[in-house]
């Protein structure tokens, strides 16, 4: 076995500047490696896969289906509803124990089949392009995976082939690098072989690195690899990818919901317990009993089941315009996000270059420079590359009378290639290159079928028509030509002067069609719209015009890079396109906007982005995004229309209205209530309602907003973002609960002054005063509108609360209502009930108006 020729040097630490092994010649970058052109020893391979590692990058470990299951039942609110089952149980009250207990179980399982099936789907997705490398060892090439590539190991590149790690490039053919899923640009990068001199350079720019997660576009090349794994650029990001945790605006808005009614649940229970214990001298188990229904009817047992239905149908309807929502609460997330940042390549553009312009030198539409540079294209016989491709594929032109001489290839030094070509007995040079190279050869330009010299003064003139065309994001390539008097048989670079410069074209990756309706749609509802690319100002600038986005504020990744964390909030303020971003800072943007107080969306399709999908409150990929950012993306979009982010946000804001409707209902009844509870337990001498009834009410008053989920929400609420606002509810709750309280007193005082009311009567008349109230408030609250007239609730809204009423009506006068301790109440107590509670739905109505005109709609 040969041995290698630098064994006995030792190899470079992984920290290793990326500046300094592209500063190496080739002999001393492999010396510094220790490796030679013939490659690594199988031995030597094997040694070095144990010191660095697998060829992997860092990912999360993956849940087993149990784990997944445990942890939904981590949720706060689930978990409060499970100590309460624990305590129904170990009290006896096992029917409330096993109804509490299904309810957190449905929720769960709902939750986790919806986010499991959204997982398989997204699994599906994920397919990797390739999965091995060309890589040379003992002196051959083998296809080997590239979890085995090791730093100093030799690897071919192809036409089509992803690096497969960090390499530093040492021969290159011809090599473009597509970068966009890293960097954010449109265009191929051109690669060498060469050393690089340059210091303090953007990393992305060295032009012998290639970064892994990049593809080949044309070219071949031979490389080493420098880095792998968690050490590579792309291996940093998901390193950091990794450690990522971040709590959405939806999750926090629950969390706060739940412990400020968790608190004021010990409150009023400690309250009312002590009352009934120490000051009436009562039944210290009968008291607890009491305390432990109060504390169950506080909690709003439905809203875990609810918030998972209301999710789930927002994300069947969403899926219905091919949308995946992986992550449940994300829906919610969509609707309440007032700023959506989004990456431009692959996002708003199509990720695919056009010709868009072929004009003569004063940016004239000409269709000779387009033919000119067709014939150029069609007869070269090197690797075509993408922007050839693009003009080959812009236009079908048919070549006749032309014959094909010769053919000066392209190479990096000239940046051009030429081709000659044959027509009514003469040869023609058309060369195609970079501007600045082909100006140096030209000594006359073309202008309406005329020939003039080029002077100094004239040429600055040109440069600077070429310069308006980079100004205006294009990437633009200089057409000239040169006849020749006297035929060769062959011609070469030496003959690339003296030529007529004849146009320009102009290359672009154009926006989606439907980039500029969805940017006007979102507008409508209120979002703010940023752009966060890393492509330069000049293509980032010309998109924005493209699609309708007025530049507010441009800021860039170098400005971004030396602001503070205070000083860029107040960037982000004002600033709506922000260019040559880092993924680092892309994500820095993304929690800046955060401390601002916004709700945070971000759509992107790369690398690149996968840091701030993560970030953000509600991550967008597409379904061909690079897997990692598909990984950290919470919704993937299957179509390539963007006009299902408006559809997404309706649907969004629509889900969490609903939960909002159970949530204000509910907690305002509910506090209502034990207002009404705690005044009954200081004036009453019995208990106002027993146990059993309060868990009977809570049932049936809960089963009643099953059909939430399926009411309609007033068209002025999808117009606005909708974030949690716990405060809001608290208001809501504390105006609106004692508006119930008091015609519970009211109630409490027509029984015991004028119907002189036995308990068991008392707690029959106030168990249907209060269940048909908190049954029928919700067709007031649901709406800003007058309710019925309006605004309508759905008919399975309607159905649910008149079907609850009726069986709470003829409850007492069955055999179940001696179960629950029920007297028969005369037919005037139901007069007196029909009173009291049209009074109340009035009375709420008009605290409504007055509420909204107060504090607003949420």
């Amino acid at each position: 076995m040969k041995k290698n020729s630098y064994q006995d040097k030792k190899l470079p630490e992984k920290s290793s500047s990326y500046f300094y092994f592209a500063s190496l010649g080739v002999e001393e970058l492999l010396q510094n490696l220790k490796t030679s052109l013939e490659g690594l020893t199988d031995e030597e391979a094997k040694r070095r896969l144990g010191e660095y590692g697998y060829n992997e990058l860092a990912k999360k470990k993956k849940r087993t289906i149990i784990l997944q299951i445990i942890y939904k039942f981590t949720n706060p609110l689930v978990l409060v509803l499970l100590i309460i089952a624990i305590f129904s149980l170990f009290l006896g009250e096992t029917i409330n124990a096993l109804i509490v207990s299904f309810m957190a179980g449905l929720s769960v399982l709902i939750s986790f089949v919806q986010e499991y099936r959204a997982g398989k789907e997204v699994e599906r997705l994920s397919e990797m392009v390739r999965t091995s490398a060309t890589v040379y060892r003992d002196g051959k090439a083998k296809e080997l995976k590239i979890r085995e590539l090791v730093p100093g190991d030799i690897v071919d590149l192809f036409a089509g082939d992803m690096i497969p790690a960090d390499l530093r490039i040492i021969q290159a053919k011809d090599l473009f690098i597509n970068q966009a899923a890293l960097t954010g640009e449109s265009l191929p990068i051109e690669k060498t072989g060469y050393p690089l001199s340059i210091k303090n350079a953007n990393l992305l720019e060295l032009n012998n690195i290639a970064f892994m997660g990049s593809s080949v576009v044309s070219g071949t090349a031979l490389g080493v690899v420098i880095k792998t794994g968690t050490s590579t650029q792309f291996g940093e990001l998901s390193k950091k990818l990794r450690l990522a945790n971040v709590e959405s605006a939806f999750d926090k808005g629950i969390r706060s919901f739940t412990w400020m009614m968790i608190r004021l649940m010990l409150i009023l229970v400690l309250i009312i317990f002590a009352i009934n214990t120490f000051f009436k001298k009562g039944d210290t188990l009968q008291a607890f009993l009491f305390s432990l229904s109060v504390a169950v009817g506080l909690t709003p047992q439905m809203l875990p089941m609810l918030v998972t239905i209301n999710l789930s149908k927002g994300a069947i309807s969403m899926s219905e315009k091919q949308v995946i929502v992986k992550r449940l609460s994300a829906i919610q997330n969509f609707g309440a996000m007032d700023v959506l940042c989004t990456d431009k390549t692959g996002t708003l553009t199509l990720d695919k270059i056009v010709l868009e312009r072929h004009c003569d030198v004063i940016r004239r539409e000409d269709e000779d420079v387009l033919y000119f540079a067709y014939i150029n294209s069609f007869y070269q016989t090197g690797l075509k590359n993408i922007l050839d491709r693009t003009i080959l594929r812009h236009e079908k032109i048919l070549l006749k009378n032309y014959k094909k001489i010769d053919e000066v290839p392209f190479d990096f030094s000239r940046k051009m290639m030429s081709v000659v070509v044959e027509c009514d007995s003469r040869h023609r040079m058309i060369t195609k290159g970079a501007p600045e190279e082909v100006f140096k050869r030209c000594t006359q330009y073309e202008l309406d079928g005329e020939i003039f010299d080029m002077d100094s003064l004239i040429l600055m003139d040109l440069k600077e028509e070429y310069d308006k065309l980079s100004a205006e994001g294009f990437r633009v390539l200089a057409v000239a030509y040169k006849d020749f008097i006297n035929p060769k048989e062959s011609y070469s670079k030496e003959d690339e002067n003296e030529l007529i410069l004849k146009g320009y074209i102009a290359f672009l990756d154009p926006p989606k069609p439907s980039t500029r309706r969805t940017i006007e749609r979102l507008k409508n509802l209120g979002i703010d719209f940023k752009v966060l690319t890393g492509d330069n100002e000049l293509v980032t600038k010309k998109i924005c015009e493209e699609i309708g986005l007025s530049i507010q504020g441009m800021v860039t990744g170098e400005q971004i890079q030396a602001a503070s964390d205070e000083q860029l909030k107040e960037m982000v303020k004002s600033a709506n396109v922000f260019s040559r971003l880092s993924p680092f800072q892309k994500e820095r943007v993304i929690y800046a906007l955060h401390k601002n107080g916004h709700i945070v969306g971000y759509l992107g399709d790369g690398i690149n982005d996968a840091l701030a999908l993560k970030a953000a409150d509600v991550g967008i990929s597409v379904n061909n995004a690079v897997d990692i950012a598909k990984e950290s993306a919470d919704i993937i979009l299957l179509k390539k229309s963007l006009l299902v982010l408006s559809d997404g946000v309706i649907e969004g804001r629509r889900t969490f209205g609903n939960i909002l409707k159970y949530i204000k209902m509910g907690s305002s009844s509910n506090f209502g209530n034990m207002i009404s509870m705690t005044g009954a337990s200081i004036f009453l001498p019995f208990l106002p309602m027993l146990p059993l009834q309060i868990l009977l009410n809570n049932f049936l008053y809960d089963l009643s907003q099953i059909a939430i989920p399926s009411d309609e929400v007033d068209r002025e609420y999808l117009l606005k973002s909708r974030p949690w606002n716990v405060n809001y509810i608290k208001k809501f709750m504390l105006v609106f609960g004692p508006v119930s309280s008091f015609f519970d007193f009211l109630t409490f005082g027509i029984l015991l002054f004028i119907f002189k009311a036995t308990a068991e009567t008392f707690r029959t008349v106030w168990f249907l005063e209060s269940l048909c109230t908190q049954t029928l408030v919700i067709h007031i609250i649901r709406t800003g509108k007058i309710p019925f007239k309006e605004s309508k609730s759905s008919q399975f809204l309607i159905f649910t609360s008149l079907y609850i009423i009726t069986i709470a009506l003829i409850i007492p006068f069955t055999p179940l209502g001696r179960y629950f301790d029920f007297a028969l109440p005369r037919a005037s107590f139901f007069i007196m009930l029909i009173i009291i509670i049209l009074t109340y739905l009035i009375s709420v109505q008009k605290v409504k108006v007055w509420f909204i005109k107060r504090y607003g709609y949420e």
